[in-house]
């Protein structure tokens, strides 16, 4: 009957925690799994159901974070996860079991549909995806087909079939490139501001493979030489700061606790990590202090002096 609840409650903070999905209560853990497994029987699948994934008599596996993260995102509790957890593992299901759609669409319209998409390295099969370009420690860009229902992420199999992956990747970018998407900036009385990047789609974050562009439209000028500070949370956003002054230094504190608050317990996380953006290349500059439990910014030598300059020209005058 627990699903039948009137309300949207929640367990509290002091109810033991399940120890993959630490936003949930071990309870709401067990509903959720126990829900997932009814899903896939009524879809005529019998699953095992592990921690964070379940595998079917198949042996297909299908991860469940995402959907863990989206059922708790939701404010109206678990009288609501039912009907998600069902739309989710019926998309899927017949995404895998329906015809492919590389051999159901015309080709032009298989390019239109390419994107470069930044993911994770802990959401993909490296076995599976050899050209997997590295854009920064644990982030990979990879080629992704966006069709109504579903995102397939291309393998190398699938790039086989399609053609040079060069000009798929140009093709991809183009299209990247032609999205449309919100802008706001973020700023306190101190001074401290930083732009952030919104949408609905899939790649929104992977707009930081276009920076250059994307800061052009959004403050009308070009990234200088000492680049950007840059954070993709998850798929739905992109935050960056043109470095130029002395700026930089409360809008790194801020963006990496932006970071760091948009990657917990959000569907499509990427990093919960800043960058620092040069010509393309990704530097990180946050990380998780494991002894104290926090975040800790961490430069190198090459943006300790970067620092040091800026400092000495003194503010606004980048």
């Amino acid at each position: 009957m627990g699903w039948l609840r009137r309300g949207p409650r929640r367990d509290g903070d002091d109810a033991p925690r399940d120890p993959e999905f630490a936003y949930f209560s071990q309870r709401e853990a067990a509903l959720f799994r126990g829900r997932v497994r009814e899903t896939f029987a009524e879809l005529g699948l019998e699953v095992s159901v592990y921690a964070d994934h379940v595998i079917d008599d198949k042996g297909r596996r299908f991860g469940l974070g995402n959907l863990a993260a989206v059922c708790h995102q939701d404010r109206r509790g678990p009288r609501v996860w039912p009907g998600m957890i069902n739309r989710h593992i019926g998309l899927v299901v017949r995404a895998m079991d329906g015809p492919s759609a590389l051999d159901t669409l015309p080709p032009e319209q298989i390019r239109s549909q390419l994107y470069p998409r930044v993911v994770s390295g802990d959401g993909i099969d490296a076995a599976a995806f050899g050209y997997a370009r590295t854009v920064a420690p644990g982030l990979y860009e990879i080629l992704a087909l966006d069709l109504p229902e579903s995102v397939m992420m291309l393998t190398d199999e699938a790039l086989e079939r399609l053609g040079d992956h060069a000009q798929l990747r140009d093709r991809a970018l183009r299209n990247l490139r032609g999205l449309l998407e919100e802008h706001e900036t973020v700023r306190d009385a101190d001074g401290m501001c930083f732009e952030i990047i919104l949408g609905d789609s899939f790649y929104t974050a992977s707009r930081v493979l276009d920076l250059e562009g994307v800061a052009r439209r959004v403050t009308g000028l070009p990234l200088g030489e000492h680049g950007a500070l840059v954070a993709m949370p998850f798929r739905h956003q992109l935050a960056f700061h043109p470095i130029r002054d002395t700026s930089i230094i409360p809008a790194l504190g801020a963006m990496a606790s932006f970071a760091a608050s948009g990657y917990e317990e959000t569907p499509g996380a990427i990093s919960p990590y800043v960058f620092w953006w040069r010509g393309g290349t990704l530097t990180q500059l946050s990380e998780h202090d494991e002894e104290r439990g926090d975040l800790r910014i961490v430069v190198g030598d090459e943006f300790q002096e970067l620092l040091e300059r800026l400092i000495a020209q003194g503010p606004d005058r980048g």
